[in-house]
């Protein structure tokens, strides 16, 4: 069958223009799924939630990051006082007064020193050895200043930070059945669409096929009562007919002219709907194989009363199952707020200036690990209002989806009725074709006869118009009964 759709629609996208293209129910199906933008929307957020799964699954995994930055300050970071500088930077100084207030505090001695350095010459020696050693010591003093000097105000640092979930309250768990629900969610969405595009169309294709052969038959109608008016006309001239009568027929004859108009039209415009459903311009030439068939009822349905099914197969009832699914996911996610958090974390630092041997201009790194560890106090109740309002939402959520059960299985007991009612509609439309039949018979052979008024001719005509509409409508609706209990089990064929 989809070999033979695919040549069919092979077959027309290769047809000369103005010429006419043949479409079957299947054909037109397999062109409305495929140029339905809504369909298209569909399969797009199919993939964003295929992607979406595919995000939620990284969390169960490490992640890493680095992280670099250049930083320029006023001040630098100083461990030393600028009291504790300036003792260092004159530490020899420091010391010799210290040295001379010692002695200054016995006179008798320090005169008694100087007068033997004076007389052996080795005062001005003494003299000279203490100034270099108070300039050593200021030296000294000075180099330590400067080998505590920081020079932090530019500071260069970077990490590489690695980041393993252990334990996150079950949230990860309930992201990841929600990623999934939210990709079944998106099928069965599609799924939908699908059908609704298929249900639509087949709606359209029998509308189509219905103002087709109203069209014959408005246009048989139409010969009918020419025919008529033709021969009161020349009953008139041999003055067995009144004027009267041929009036009525002529007032009949244009009643007849303006239905073959208005079912015209109709058909006009519901070969543009179906056009636009199929992605073909609207002013295509189309033919459906349907157009020309005898009887369109051909296979008459007795469906069987089958609510379970309905209810398995009814994708809009899966897509509320995913959202009550869901919400109940939502709920596991706010209970893990109150709920601890475990972390592995590892990686590797560096800086510059370096802290790793003391402060040097050089770019130095080292490595860490630890865990981090989360536990929460008290939020003043934050989490726990959050967790019944998503019970709340939960509870909203299964109610609806058992009243759509409810109202899915009223739909599928009233399109079993309509089934049935139907074929009884059909059985009885076809009985009326052969007493309008027969009435319209008898009608004209006595009219022919010159025993019948032609009033009495008119009224079978119309009731012959108005018993072969009511087959047509009878057939049209056995045909959209079966697609409407098709679609209420969910079982409508894309």
């Amino acid at each position: 069958m989809n070999r033979f759709i695919g040549f069919l629609l092979l077959v027309g996208a290769s047809l000369p223009v103005g010429a006419q293209r043949l479409l079957t129910l299947d054909s037109c199906r397999a062109l409305a799924l495929r140029n339905n933008k809504q369909l298209s929307v569909s399969k797009l957020k199919q993939e964003v939630a295929s992607n979406i799964r595919k995000s939620a699954r990284t969390k169960y995994l490490p992640h890493v990051s680095a992280l670099g930055t250049y930083q320029y300050t006023s001040e630098e970071i100083s461990l030393l006082s600028n009291d504790q500088k300036s003792s260092l930077q004159n530490l020899g100084t420091n010391v010799g007064s210290a040295l001379k207030g010692a002695l200054a505090a016995s006179p008798s001695e320090l005169m008694q020193l100087a007068t033997a350095l004076s007389a052996t010459g080795s005062l001005g020696a003494l003299q000279q050895m203490g100034a270099g050693i108070t300039g050593l010591l200021n030296s000294g003093g000075q180099k330590i200043v400067d080998a505590f000097h920081t020079d932090t105000r530019n500071l260069w640092a970077g990490s590489i930070l690695v980041t393993q979930p252990v334990f996150m309250g079950g949230s990860i768990v309930a992201m990841n059945k929600m990623a999934e629900l939210g990709e079944e969610l998106a099928a069965n969405s599609a799924e939908a669409r699908r059908q609704t595009v298929a249900y639509s169309t087949d709606q359209a294709y029998w509308q189509v096929v219905s103002l087709k052969h109203k069209k014959r038959l408005a246009e048989g109608f139409l010969a009918l009562v020419k025919k008529l008016d033709s021969d009161v006309q020349k009953m008139i001239q041999e003055g067995v007919a009144t004027r009267s009568e041929g009036l009525s027929v002529s007032v009949k004859v244009s009643e007849a002219e303006m239905a073959v108009q208005q079912v015209n039209d109709g058909l006009v415009l519901s070969k543009m709907l179906l056009c636009q459903m199929m992605g073909l311009p609207t002013n295509e030439a189309i033919t459906l194989a349907d157009e020309d068939a005898e009887n369109l009822a051909v296979v008459t349905l007795h469906p069987q009363l089958n609510v379970a099914q309905a209810i398995e197969n009814r994708p809009e009832l899966k897509m509320l199952d995913n959202g009550v699914e869901m919400s109940k996911q939502a709920t596991r996610i706010m209970k893990a707020g109150n709920l601890p958090q475990v972390a592995l974390m590892g990686g590797y630092a560096v800086s510059n200036p370096s802290l790793v041997n003391g402060f040097e201009k050089k770019f130095h790194g080292f490595w860490n690990v630890g865990v981090l560890v989360r536990v929460p106090i008290w939020n003043w109740g934050d989490v726990m209002y959050k967790v019944r309002a998503s019970k709340g939402a939960t509870a909203i959520a299964s109610l609806e989806r058992d009243e759509a059960r409810e109202k899915i299985e009223l739909q599928v007991n009233q399109t079993t009725f309509k089934v049935d009612e139907a074929n009884k509609r059909l059985a009885m439309a076809e009985a009326g074709i052969k007493r309008a039949d027969e009435n319209l018979r008898t009608a004209n052979l006595g009219f022919q006869e010159g025993v019948i008024s032609p009033t009495v001719v008119m009224e079978a005509q119309t009731a012959w118009l108005q018993a072969q509409s009511q087959k047509i409508d009878a057939e049209i609706s056995v045909r959209l009964s079966q697609v409407d209990l098709q679609k209420a089990l969910g079982v409508l064929a894309p």
